[in-house]
């Protein structure tokens, strides 16, 4: 049976809480990072960031599915399954089909323009992506994760969601909004069983953007500014989600962990 922090605490003399790992008269239990007996799903999982997180979250012992649009496929050879979060029965169905104890949100869209150049259609794209598809996302699993009693939903929101940044006016605020419904849900489900949090990365590499984060120009105006000096690694964003999808984070409910070198600390 998976490990539940809810239904397995008992209580020592000075009545401080303790995991089935601890023993009577000591408060520290085994540090766990272990996946085994889980089941992942990870949304956008066809390239970038989402493409390394359903890698890492298979290399520490979960069953890990991929949520790929279309005739996509799983990195590594790992299940995928046809999901689209724009559509929501595409959403429900990859879902009931899954029935994940770890959903982690990471498809999403944006834009780079003037605010004053935003269009109702984008807008409207970047909101069903990033906001509503993505409730609906967490909706859909936490009804499995409550017969459980049991879950770990992290939403990869973005630095964005923490701070203005020029020319991405639709996609702040989409994050924005992501950052708030994390709040909110645990809130909601944290009783249930069920932590709720957000990685907000800023500027990560990837295959996808590591021509753009070479530009000369780019480097003078974003990489100068973040304080050590660098862009992210997918490495470092998998650490924050493997942490928060393991036992070991089972208190940690309804915050936004930034892997971001600092860029929001000025």
């Amino acid at each position: 049976m998976a490990y539940n922090p809810i239904r397995n605490i008992t209580y020592i003399k000075n009545k401080s809480p303790v995991g089935p790992g601890a023993t009577a008269g000591t408060l520290m239990e085994p540090v766990s990072f272990d996946l085994n007996g889980q089941v992942a799903l990870v949304t956008g999982a066809g390239r970038g960031i989402g493409h390394d997180l359903a890698l890492a979250l298979a290399t520490a012992g979960s069953r890990t599915v991929a949520g790929v649009r279309p005739r996509g496929q799983g990195p590594g050879g790992l299940e995928a399954v046809e999901l689209d979060l724009r559509d929501g029965g595409s959403t429900r169905a990859a879902i009931d089909k899954v029935r994940p104890t770890i959903l982690v949100n990471n498809a999403g869209v944006g834009t780079n323009h003037d605010a004053l150049d935003a269009t109702e259609d984008e807008w409207n794209e970047l909101l069903d992506v990033n906001l509503r598809g993505l409730f609906f996302a967490c909706q859909s699993a936490a009804r499995h994760m409550v017969e459980r009693g049991y879950g770990r939903i992290i939403n990869i929101s973005s630095q964005a969601g923490h701070v203005g940044i020029k020319r991405n006016a639709a996609y702040c605020a989409s994050k924005g909004g992501v950052e708030a419904l994390t709040k909110v849900l645990a809130l909601e489900w944290g009783p249930r069983g069920i932590t709720v949090n957000a990685v907000a990365p800023g500027f990560i590499r990837t295959t996808v953007n590591a021509e753009a984060l070479d530009r000369p120009e780019f480097v003078e105006e974003v990489i100068a500014r973040i304080p050590v000096g660098r862009a992210g690694t997918t490495t470092e964003v998998a650490a924050a989600v493997l942490f928060l999808a393991s036992p070991a984070a089972s208190f940690v409910n309804g915050t936004s962990v930034l892997v971001d070198g600092g860029w929001t600390a000025q």
